[in-house]
């Protein structure tokens, strides 16, 4: 194939039903400025194909058709290939962020014209994230949610994990070692955040830029079902990173230990357990998203 083509990785589940209809748009618009599309399904599959270097040559970019988890996937398989996102899935932050909506139309145009942006990416034990990873109370309830998982997720797959969390998580103490810094900084919930969209809008980080090459970390010193409820109050209310037991900074590589086994998520998705390295990767991730 030496003509430009767009190989497109489809949630199984998120491209069905009524936003089958978007994927249509997609590829009769793609069609119609002279991209071929390629769409697949299974995801080894498209993997095989993208090996081969006479495919890769004319490739454009890699879209991801489907919700977080498959942009994850995407960054993960297939790092340095340009990206664009057709968001179909249950939540598509990095989609939101960027101004792109579940339009086959706006995605074609964005591919055909080569808009694209530079955006740093994070890194958890050697696995990229776009958007922020965390530990502590929420990092459990992800965790719980993707235990009890049955085909598509709503925000009501939430309630039952939520409580289960109440009751049984019980706070440990994080050591986290920041840049070069020799002594940790303790704290009971750790947010690593790359761009400022997080579920629901809550704003842990609205100064993070994604651009700037360094992480935006929070760092809640007290740990219990109370203390996370207060905290969540005052990141809504916008004033969690005035409090004297809140720290708020900046850094490029980040060690997180702890004594016992503390969840990690990223982007929405499981994402192991203590210890864990973080780090940014300064412009590794090319996306299409409108000027």
């Amino acid at each position: 194939m030496n003509r430009p083509w767009v190989a497109i990785q489809r949630n199984p589940t998120s491209g069905t039903g009524t936003r089958r209809g978007v994927l249509l748009e997609l590829l009769r618009e793609l069609k119609r400025r002279g991209i071929v599309p390629r769409m697949f399904a299974n995801r080894e599959r498209m993997q095989a194909k993208l090996a081969d270097p006479a495919l890769r040559e004319h490739l454009v970019c890699v879209v991801a058709a489907g919700g977080d988890g498959t942009i994850g996937d995407v960054v993960n398989r297939y790092p340095g290939v340009p990206l664009a996102t057709l968001p179909l899935g249950t939540e598509n932050l990095l989609a939101k962020y960027l101004g792109i909506q579940p339009s086959g139309a706006q995605v074609a145009e964005l591919i055909a014209s080569g808009s694209r942006r530079r955006l740093d990416l994070g890194q958890l034990n050697g696995r990229r994230f776009t958007l922020m990873a965390s530990c502590g109370f929420d990092a459990a309830i992800v965790h719980r949610v993707q235990a009890r998982r049955r085909g598509n997720i709503t925000h009501w797959s939430y309630l039952l994990p939520i409580w289960d969390a109440i009751q049984q998580y019980q706070h440990p103490r994080l050591r986290v070692f920041v840049d070069d810094e020799r002594q940790p900084r303790i704290a009971r919930q750790v947010m690593a955040v790359n761009l400022p969209a997080y579920a629901l809008g809550i704003p842990f980080a609205p100064q993070a830029t994604g651009e700037d090459g360094q992480l935006d970390l929070c760092l809640f010193e007290r740990g219990s079902t109370f203390q996370m409820v207060r905290y969540l109050g005052h990141v809504i209310a916008g004033r969690h990173q005035s409090l004297p037991d809140v720290t708020c900074l900046k850094a490029s590589r980040v060690r997180i230990e702890a004594d016992v086994a503390v969840p990690w998520q990223m982007d929405g998705d499981p994402a192991g357990f203590m210890p864990v390295s973080l780090e940014v990767l300064p412009a590794a991730l090319e996306v299409f998203a409108p000027a």
